[in-house]
């Protein structure tokens, strides 16, 4: 992978688990609400898969974001 796609999966792990705890959820909880194995929820916020775009809808649908707004906070640059 380039530079520019870690980055972006990086982003993503992070702002998943952010979003996952302020929620108040567990990686069991969200994976259940989401439709989702356990095991795919720790592989994506240990950025070792990539999530499809059903699976980007699914979890943005159970964090309480549209995929918009979910999608708008993967691309925040915190520093």
């Amino acid at each position: 992978m380039d530079q520019k796609n870690d980055l972006l999966i990086e982003r993503f792990a992070r702002a998943l688990q952010l979003r996952r705890r302020e929620c108040g959820l567990s990686q069991e909880e969200l994976a259940h609400l989401a439709g989702l194995s356990t095991s795919y929820m720790s592989l994506l916020e240990t950025r070792k898969r990539q999530p499809t775009l059903s699976a980007l809808g699914a979890l943005a649908n159970a964090l309480d974001l549209s995929l918009l707004e979910f999608m708008g906070m993967i691309g925040e640059d915190d520093g």
